[in-house]
């Protein structure tokens, strides 16, 4: 649980957000908030900021004005430190199994090693443990990068086009995984094309007649 009765929920604060990228501006004065136990999806066309959204959260972009906050979170850490975040690139090895994989994420982000066989059967990979990663498919190669999710608790998950390269069963997979994140006091926020169809979310779209642009 991210805190539980008693105890101060984390909440995730951006206020006053500006990006510019190639002398364009992106968002301006952008102002996000995301409670324990809630789902922001970001929506909109390509080019409208999503991923560079995501990015500036996560620390890996500085915006132009504006700050970002965990509130409750760990003042020891960074916010990068605090969350997972997952991009479009899988982060696999091809030459390493399927199992070997996910240990090596588990072990990166300082999960417990028995936590590996169930972050990969959430997704459906358990019976492709001794599987190089070479050979499996988009989908495949996609659902092993989703599960270091589940190898290491982080309160705050930042999900950059998550569902790319998933069938529809597959984006079942991955939507009961974020719903028991949530029902846990998580946190996401996720850039998608794709509905999500989760339970406790909001949506906000970028690059919009509403002025987030």
């Amino acid at each position: 649980m991210h805190g539980g009765v008693g105890e101060a929920l984390m909440m995730l604060i951006a206020d006053g957000l500006t990006s510019i990228r190639g002398g364009r501006t992106l968002f301006s004065a952008l102002a996000v908030s995301v409670d324990a136990g809630e789902a922001l999806l970001v929506t909109g066309p390509n080019g409208s900021g999503k991923t560079t959204l995501i990015r500036t959260i996560a620390g890996f972009l500085k915006p132009a004005a504006g700050e970002i906050r965990l509130e409750q979170g760990d003042p020891e850490r960074s916010l990068l430190e605090q969350c997972h975040y997952v991009g479009h690139r899988n982060s696999i090895k091809a030459s390493l199994t399927v199992e070997e994989n996910a240990a090596f994420w588990g072990a990166f982000l300082g999960g417990a090693a028995t936590r590996v066989d169930g972050a990969l059967a959430a997704f459906g990979l358990d019976r492709l443990l001794d599987t190089p990663a070479a050979y499996l498919s988009a989908g495949q190669r996609r659902r092993l990068g989703l599960a270091r999710l589940l190898l290491a608790d982080r309160a705050l998950w930042l999900l950059d086009e998550p569902t790319a390269s998933l069938d529809h069963v597959a984006q079942k997979m991955l939507t009961a995984v974020i719903e028991a994140h949530l029902r846990a006091g998580g946190l996401v926020v996720a850039a998608t094309h794709e509905p999500l169809a989760l339970s406790r979310s909001r949506h906000l779209p970028l690059g919009t007649a509403g002025g987030q642009q």
